[in-house]
């Protein structure tokens, strides 16, 4: 454990950038371990989640290293030529590794296991399972395992697969990407029927590699079809801050009084960016500067000033865009001005911790008014008064990173400040998260 106290700041002011999208880092060494020649990537994020990435696709035969300027080269092993891997996959606390592996691995006549630390051990892989085991891999629960849907699993895959049609019964880009990702080395077109848009990285970054794949609109419904086998280029790419990251900052600068700060290269992709749009809703002043299109993603520089924010109900339509930020925004709304009411969050309880009942407990505990639901917050502001904070008990983060950033935020607007039990866990998404505050909040 690594508890600390985040205390009452000043102003934030200047200018930062954040680590690269988490996303789309994880995306990127992937495609480029399964591409045919050198992939260069900059910008990538350096946590532990995308280094448990990195570390699998090695272990399946794929060339990765980093020069001293910060950029990575991936030789790939192209699609259909992943090797046996030796040792079970060690997945850490990454969901996103696991679940889009497990859809990778699906169509490889190759045998993996999949291990996780104790949080990532606890998540459902149903979801992801479903899928690819009508594709004609099998899984199968390992020795110790608490689980037939939980780590560790082993997966045998299906060579050649089988391809289908499928219907997302829940709206996640993590098991879009898995089928996707399976249909890669599978002959024929595997389609994914999204009735709820997700954020879609992996079909605009496919297609950049090379991949034959198609997204249409048909009855409000989102049609993906990819046909294999692909022979993905290796591409040259460019990973923009991560949305997710900027997040515990842009909500610290609207609350803080006096700040004005300037987050850099922030991601804007659409199915990303709905916690923008709802703290501009709540009143909060958010202007993009220098709007721009790298990689084939919209970026721009985002210019944050303290706000006095309104509580609003966030409309339940909007949360597949902003799902990882519902932890820090319950922050912004605990200072703002009346109630704010999140519902369809049903999603929240099944993250790297209970996101709902966590925060609640969490927000409650520094002073906030709170009432948990079974698919929301009801969270009455505190009309931009600091929060009184200080209680004597370390607030309980459950091994998650975004529940630590997030407390770590609502400490800065407390009188007595928050301290979380422990800080290691945000090293998975934000290695510097705590250096770069601690340069702001002086």
């Amino acid at each position: 454990m690594r508890p600390r106290r985040f205390g009452a700041a000043g102003p934030l002011r200047g200018t930062i950038k954040v680590p690269g999208d988490k996303s789309i880092s994880h995306r990127a060494v992937m495609f480029g371990a399964l591409a045919v020649g050198e992939t260069r990537v900059t910008g990538l994020l350096e946590g532990e989640d995308v280094m448990a990435t990195a570390d699998a696709m090695r272990a399946m035969g794929a060339t990765i290293t980093r020069s001293d300027d910060g950029e990575w080269r991936i030789s790939g092993v192209g699609v259909g030529g992943l090797l046996q891997p030796e040792r079970a996959l060690e997945m850490g606390n990454s969901g996103t590794s696991t679940r889009l592996l497990m859809g990778l691995i699906a169509s490889h006549g190759i045998t993996a296991t999949f291990t996780g630390d104790a949080s990532l051990s606890k998540r459902p892989m149903g979801r992801v399972i479903d899928p690819i085991a009508q594709m004609g891999a099998d899984i199968s629960a390992t020795p110790g395992a608490k689980g037939s849907q939980t780590l560790p699993l082993m997966i045998r895959g299906a060579s050649p697969a089988v391809p289908i049609a499928y219907r997302l019964p829940v709206a996640s880009a993590q098991v879009k990407s898995a089928v996707l990702l399976a249909g890669l080395n599978t002959p024929g077109v595997t389609t994914v029927i999204e009735p709820v848009p997700t954020r879609d990285h992996s079909e605009r970054m496919l297609t950049g590699f090379g991949a034959d794949l198609t997204v249409e609109e048909q009855d409000g419904e989102r049609i993906i079809k990819l046909r294999g086998p692909a022979d993905l280029k290796p591409q040259v790419i460019e990973v923009p801050g991560d949305p997710s990251s900027a997040a515990f900052f842009i909500v610290a600068a609207l609350i803080v009084p006096g700040s004005e700060l300037v987050i850099e290269n922030v991601g804007l992709n659409p199915t990303r960016a709905g916690l923008i749009a709802v703290l501009r809703q709540m009143g909060g002043r958010i202007e993009e500067l220098n709007p721009r299109v790298v990689g084939g993603e919209p970026v721009a520089d985002l210019k944050v000033s303290h706000s006095q924010l309104k509580g609003i109900a966030v409309d339940p339509a909007i949360a597949p865009s902003m799902i990882d930020e519902f932890p820090v925004l319950f922050v912004a709304a605990a200072l703002a001005e009346g109630r704010t009411v999140t519902s369809g969050l049903d999603e929240l309880r099944v993250k790297e911790s209970d996101r709902l009942a966590v925060m609640a407990t969490a927000l409650s505990a520094a002073g906030a008014r709170v009432e948990e639901r079974e698919d929301g917050l009801i969270i009455d502001g505190t009309g931009g008064a600091p929060l009184p904070g200080g209680n004597n008990a370390a607030i309980a983060t459950h091994l998650d990173h975004r529940i630590a950033m997030s407390m770590a935020i609502a400490g800065l607007a407390s009188m007595a400040g928050v301290e979380v039990d422990d800080t290691r866990p945000i090293a998975t998404s934000f290695p510097n998260f705590e250096a770069l505050l601690d340069g702001l909040a002086r």
